[in-house]
């Protein structure tokens, strides 16, 4: 079974992904900000790491930059799943940002589950 590690503030958003990954056969562990996000990677060590880009304490973009910078983690595939894309002209976030994090992934909101699952599968097989 594969672990996922899903980082949002959305809390409706976190407990429906659970349940769409879940019956995918991947054990899903949530954190609802960038640093209970990295906490969470260094102990629990997920096979692939969801984040959001907008979170509160440290947000996605910065969370990926630090995952991909040490040796024992960069090897973690990272998806950034955000919203920017719709909030461009309320933000400083842009979509260039993530493609400067080494994601492996980046799929904006609002995704269909179907989508995200299969982009889920894709990252998580390409073993």
């Amino acid at each position: 079974m594969k672990k996922v590690l899903l980082v949002d503030d959305d809390v409706d958003f976190c407990e429906a992904t659970k349940i769409l990954l879940e019956s995918k056969a991947c054990e899903v562990i949530l954190a609802h900000d960038g640093k209970e996000g990295l906490e969470k990677v260094r102990v629990e060590k997920p096979d692939l790491v969801i984040l959001d880009v907008m979170m509160p304490e440290m947000n996605g973009y910065d969370v990926c930059v630090v995952l991909k910078a040490d040796p024992e983690l960069s090897k973690i595939p990272v998806i950034l799943l955000t919203a920017v894309d719709q909030a461009i002209f309320r933000t400083t976030y842009t979509p260039h940002m993530g493609l400067m994090t080494e994601a492996d992934d980046y799929i904006a909101k609002p995704v269909e589950p179907t989508e995200l699952v299969s982009r889920v599968e894709n990252v998580l097989n390409k073993d």
